[in-house]
């Protein structure tokens, strides 16, 4: 059986392995075939019960299916699935899919449960070695630069902003100052750039992840697929789990890692931060900043 690395790297053949496969499936097999390759869009978001149901073969067939396709359970199917479909489906499309849901409990538990898995997913396969890495090249970076576009922004702001406690020169990229590019014009191979990339891709992240690249910088990546635009430029890629579960993109597996990687270089500069917060803790007494 593939591990789960394998598994998510053939996703993108998996429509021709499907067909390919196709004589060989029984005949309740066949019929789940048939029906992923007329809508793969749709089975991506469905459980193995309500694929048996519309198909009208047995869970254990369905089960069996992914079996079949070299796959450890029909989770692995689904992520699958859901790689080769992620960056192409419309907002629109991301409303019609989660329908179902038509009661504020069931949303609820579905959204909490589906992120409550994509950190245990995360926690489970992500490079260890990678995110050590980073957070050495992050502490002795000459500067740091942090890109994130529309949903992204969120994490890369957050970054930015617990980074910049920590280290000096920590650049996030804005797009309400000035050309992205401008900001960046002087990243060298002393600097660090961490990217923050999930769906739908920013066609300008990718370029100022490519810019910085031919410069020399080390490129962090925080992302949730090994085809992601960004990857193929990363040094410390850090794959975050993001299987969708509505039309908003969870990035609550990525603001964990992000979490993680601040703390990590936290505790290597363990009493300059002591000092820096003695400093703030004054400042923000004297100005009254905090409640008490």
């Amino acid at each position: 059986m593939k591990d789960s690395k394998q598994e998510v790297k053939d996703s993108k053949y998996l429509i021709s392995h499907i067909q390919s496969q196709y004589t060989r499936f029984s005949k309740g097999q066949k019929l789940i075939a048939q029906y992923i390759l007329k809508n793969y869009d749709k089975v991506a978001f469905m459980t193995a019960c309500k694929l048996g149901e519309t198909v009208g073969v047995s869970e254990s067939t369905v089960v069996r299916f992914a079996n079949a396709l070299g796959y450890s359970g029909y989770p692995k199917l689904q992520d699958a699935l859901q790689e080769l479909i992620k960056n192409k489906l419309t907002t629109v499309q991301r409303v019609d899919m989660i329908k179902e849901f038509n009661d504020d409990s069931a949303i609820l538990k579905k959204i909490v449960k589906s992120d409550i898995d994509n950190i245990k997913d995360t926690l489970d396969e992500i490079d260890e070695k990678a995110f050590e890495e980073a957070s050495n090249r992050i502490l002795k970076a000459k500067r740091i630069y942090i890109v994130g576009m529309r949903s992204s922004f969120t994490i890369a702001q957050y970054l930015g902003f617990y980074l910049g406690i920590i280290l000096d020169s920590v650049h996030v990229i804005r797009t309400d100052m000035g050309d992205a590019f401008e900001q960046v014009v002087k990243i060298n191979e002393d600097d660090v750039l961490i990217a923050v990339s999930f769906p739908r891709y920013s066609k300008k992240s990718y370029q100022i992840v490519s810019y910085a690249k031919e410069k020399g910088a080390h490129i962090v990546s925080l992302t949730d697929s090994l085809f992601a635009p960004v990857a193929s430029f990363t040094d410390n890629l850090l794959l975050v789990k993001s299987n969708m579960a509505s039309f908003v993109d969870s990035l609550v597996p990525a603001l964990s890692i992000a979490n993680a990687l601040i703390v990590s270089v936290g505790m290597k500069e363990k009493e300059d931060i002591k000092q820096h917060f003695d400093d703030l803790e004054a400042i923000w007494e004297k100005y009254s900043v905090y409640d008490k």
